[in-house]
């Protein structure tokens, strides 16, 4: 036989063998057919080019630098990404809970069965070890007979499994990691009993299950953390049609950046309720997440700044997910780094912290002092103006506060006393979720004791005070510099108008003016335009007199209303800098 037979040959020979062998061949473009393999290095890409699948290891994001050394990713995990944005954003991971090691992912596959009933990762060890995997339980008999079953990689981001067209056996849509993209339905079937729950990652580098859950179900949209189990935001039905959806609506139309483009919607029947936004914008790049820190934040894709732009988060003060900055911490929601650590207490773990993930808290820098025979040398440190920590224990018979720091002192496990309304409350486990008055949602005026070893008290800490003539000095100085700011402030306030509106019109510590309702009335034209309407008040569309158009919020409800309306405008106020003016 010649040469050029006997390759022909082979050829022919390797030919046949691909064909009766359709796990080994890759996986092209958007689809992987039953029998196909996806390994590490290929990928899936969805038709529109703005979505891709396949393994990846993540990384600090691009600009951080570790303080800390090396921080590695535990692993590889199977996801999905946006293609073409230069940050790499995961919207969807299957293994977040058993990354792959590096000695692993060479023997890594995602493999779709030659049946068609079940997509998995496996690792190709002499027996196969899955990792991941999902059975497609619910398929017609028309699919179980059918060759033309594929996993697809939408353009909307959504993987799912179809063997009839645009009838999905299986879709990650319904299986939500930490956001949701535009077209998810985010909410429950009241047939099949299906809740989508959204879970935050436990950093950015670890995709893993976080301390933060959201889910829309029976009572409406829920916010808890998940260990120790707490509940701190709730939205029922009622409020979501009635408030949450026209105000989003007004928020969106009011930023250049989304007006047009995303449009929210709620819907409750009898079969499912959920929560969806829509994009017109096909080039646009957006999602809505529960953070690490537990807020619900909606982003959008700045192609300007490259980077991604928080444009409104709920609830508006970071501080209200329960125990968000760990133990022995206070955040504070006026703050950019809003978690900070108790006087004399420090990061738990600083490497951690900077990954965003502060679940650890802090610890003591001295130990208390409990002597046994013996009264401790333990003080108090005083923290005012603060919301108490959670699960405090009352003291009955200490019906003073000298007598409630007594109760505290002579128990070595007492970490903090409070004394409030002529009853004593002591914590003897860890400080969770004190926070301070921030004036957005913690408008709490309690005093915190915080018991410290003696030596770490700060007016012991500190150098010694200097002479008191210094002091004096110092204080005529200051007080002469107040005296004249008082005085610049009354000319000013006289002569200086802003947006035709004078001053007078108590501008808050804020720095954001809240106008008069005749001024308010004017600019709306009698509030004839509105935009939209809420539980405790409408919107509508007004013009200053410097030609500014203003959104109007216009209070229906009672004080307790006016309560949450305060908090809520000040909570905007760090989403949307630059275009509240006022209220």
């Amino acid at each position: 036989m010649s040469p050029l037979h006997t390759h022909l040959g082979f050829f022919l020979l390797l030919l046949l063998f691909s064909l009766h062998n359709p796990s080994c061949s890759a996986a092209a473009n958007d689809t992987l057919a039953v029998g196909q393999v996806l390994a590490v290095g290929e990928k899936l890409v969805s038709r529109n080019g703005k979505f891709a699948l396949g393994f990846y290891k993540p990384a600090l994001p691009e600009g951080i630098a570790s303080k800390y050394g090396n921080i590695t990713s535990p692993g590889w995990y199977l996801a999905i990404w946006f293609n073409k944005i230069p940050v790499c954003t995961t919207v969807w991971v299957a293994n977040r809970e058993r990354p792959i090691t590096d000695l692993e992912i060479k023997l890594t596959q995602l493999k779709f069965s030659q049946n068609g009933s079940s997509l998995a990762i496996i690792i190709n060890r002499a027996t196969e070890y899955t990792v991941w995997s999902r059975q497609i339980a619910n398929r017609t008999a028309q699919a179980k007979t059918s060759m033309n079953t594929s996993a697809i990689l939408l353009d909307s981001g959504n993987l799912v499994i179809e063997s009839i067209p645009d009838v999905y056996l299986w879709q990650s849509f319904d299986e939500p990691t930490d956001l949701a993209l535009p077209g998810a339905k985010f909410g429950w079937n009241k047939v099949t009993r299906l809740h989508r729950t959204g879970i935050s990652k436990k950093n950015l580098i670890d995709p893993g299950l976080g301390p933060y859950s959201v889910q829309l179900n029976e009572r409406g949209i829920i916010l808890w953390r998940r260990d120790p189990y707490m509940e701190y935001w709730t939205w029922s039905s009622v409020q979501l049609t009635n408030m949450l959806i026209p105000l989003l609506n007004s928020l969106l139309e009011m930023n250049a950046q989304t007006k047009g483009f995303l449009t929210p919607n709620y819907t409750n029947n009898n079969e499912e309720e959920y929560f969806m936004y829509h994009s017109s914008d096909e080039s646009s790049s957006s999602f809505v997440s529960i953070d690490m820190s537990g807020q619900l934040k909606l982003s959008i894709w700045s192609q300007a700044n490259q980077s991604w732009q928080e444009v409104y988060a709920q609830p508006p003060d970071p501080c209200t997910p329960f125990a968000t900055c760990g133990p022995f911490s206070v955040c504070n929601g006026n703050s950019d780094l809003f978690c900070d650590c108790m006087e004399s207490f420090s990061q738990k773990s600083p490497q951690d912290w900077e990954l965003k993930d502060r679940t650890a808290g802090c610890f003591r820098n001295t130990p208390l002092d409990c002597p046994s025979n013996k009264s401790s040398t333990d003080m108090f440190h005083t923290i005012t103006r603060v919301a108490l920590p959670a699960n405090p224990e009352k003291i009955e018979d200490a019906t003073t506060q000298s007598k409630c720091a007594e109760s505290c002192l002579s128990n070595c496990s007492c970490n903090a006393y409070a004394y409030k309304d002529s009853t004593c409350f002591v914590w003897h486990s860890e400080l969770l979720n004190v926070k301070l008055h921030d004036s957005i949602e913690s408008l709490s005026e309690d005093t915190l004791y915080l018991r410290l070893a003696a030596k770490d008290m700060p007016a012991t800490t500190k150098n010694k005070q200097k002479p008191v003539v210094v002091a004096v000095t110092a204080a005529s100085i200051a007080g002469f510099g107040l005296l004249m700011l008082m005085l610049f402030f009354l000319i000013w306030r006289n002569k200086f108008k802003c947006c035709g509106v004078t001053l007078h019109h108590n501008q808050g510590n804020s720095g954001i003016i809240a106008f008069r309702y005749t001024d308010l009335s004017h600019a709306t034209k009698n509030f004839s335009e509105k935009l939209g309407s809420g539980g405790f008040g409408s919107v509508f569309k007004g013009v200053l007199r410097d030609s500014t158009t203003i959104a109007v919020k216009r209070l229906d409800g009672s004080h307790q209303g006016e309560k949450q309306f305060r908090a809520e405008t000040l909570g905007w106020r760090h989403l949307w800098e630059g275009i509240l003016v006022g209220f």
